[in-house]
């Protein structure tokens, strides 16, 4: 029995590891596959909800790290995560996206002579000032299976000089999730709990530093979302790290009242919400992919993308961090000025079981 350890730490990782989950099961005899929750995203409505909505198991292992500098939270990481490894050393640990705990796991992995297999390869932003950017790369570099979600991540590890034996070009496993759940997604009661309109509202979602973690960004942020609310209602689930600033800064009351107000919500309302508006402006990456599967309009408040298939064939807008420029735009989409977008290719639902064949073929073969 060949063992698998996938490591998971934020909402988009529980995502990404839920279709491969559920894919490993056609090998239960073979393959045990067990879930390491490293306790990054600690809000419970940014966790549990997740997880319960994904229908994941209880995680075999919560390390329980939250908070900290990045430093701190990776270091911690890595100490609480090389003893399980060392206790249970499995035969490979898969990794998605890029966050602190996806480096953390990648680099104890590596250095105990572990493979390691990234989901969501070879995605770049060009902007190191991101950390999420130098824990992409890194990753890559020391990862023994790369997974790819779209053309982009081929052209950069070519660029890069990794061996083409590394790279697989699978598919996205975050519209695997949405294709498995959508019957669920459409069962949804958001909408008439809300009192919204299918069509006919603005879904607003913010956390990157850039835009949520200096006072005056902020409040122009909240000036737009304002500007926007008396063009269409807007429904803005605020993220732990925005709500904390809004409060830090003083700006609860500045928020208008054609705003609802949400906590942050699960998986399958969020995604309905998603699904129905009429735009979408954000600074999320996955949003991108899922608003450009939907056909939902999306702009994106960046001065990149590590997505950029979403801007070149989908229905995502990159128009920058100029906020009053949001708004201009924004009222273009609503006034008819549309992306008519389509779907990439091996965006089928199928990414996870494409992922899972790979692994198994090189274990067993």
């Amino acid at each position: 029995m060949k063992k698998i350890i996938s490591v998971v730490g934020a909402r988009p990782n529980f995502i990404k590891i839920a279709p491969i989950h559920k894919s490993f099961q056609k090998y239960k005899g073979q393959i045990r596959h067990l879930i390491c929750h490293t306790g990054q995203h600690f809000d419970e409505k940014m966790s549990k909800i997740f997880f319960d909505d994904l229908k994941m198991p209880k995680p075999n292992f919560y390390l329980g790290i939250s908070g900290g500098s990045h430093a701190v939270q990776t270091a911690r990481i890595m100490i609480e995560f090389e003893k399980i490894l060392l206790e249970e050393k499995p035969d490979l640990v898969i990794v998605p996206g890029d966050v602190n705990s996806t480096i953390a796991a990648s680099l104890v992995a590596a250095k105990l002579h572990i493979p390691v297999a990234h989901v969501e390869a070879g995605l770049r932003s060009f902007d190191r000032k991101m950390p999420e950017e130098v824990n992409r790369v890194l990753t890559d570099e020391i990862s023994d299976y790369l997974f790819v979600t779209e053309k982009s991540g081929l052209t950069n590890l070519k660029n890069e000089g990794v061996n083409n034996s590394k790279i697989y070009f699978t598919g996205n496993v975050m519209i695997d999730s949405l294709v498995n759940f959508m019957s669920h997604i459409n069962k949804s009661k958001i909408i008439d709990n809300l009192a919204l309109k299918q069509g006919n509202y603005i879904l607003a979602t913010f956390h990157r530093p850039s835009n949520v973690d200096e006072e005056e960004n902020l409040s122009q942020l909240i000036e737009v979302i304002n500007k926007i609310s008396k063009v269409r209602t807007v429904v803005f689930p605020i993220h732990p790290r925005t709500r904390n600033n809004i409060n830090k800064f003083g700006l609860s009351k500045k928020l208008g009242n054609s705003v609802i107000i949400l906590d942050p919500i699960g998986y399958i309302d969020f995604l309905s919400l998603t699904k129905n508006a009429e735009l979408v402006v954000t600074d999320s990456g996955g949003i991108q992919e899922e608003t450009t599967f939907l056909g939902v309009q999306c702009i994106t408040v960046r001065d990149n993308t590590e997505r950029p298939i979403t801007t070149e064939i989908g229905t995502n807008h990159l128009i920058g961090t100029d906020f009053n420029k949001a708004f201009l735009v924004s009222k273009l989409i609503l006034d008819g000025n549309k992306k008519p977008g389509r779907i990439p290719e091996l965006w089928d639902g199928k990414a996870s079981e494409r992922i899972v064949e790979i692994v198994y073929q090189s274990l067993f073969i």
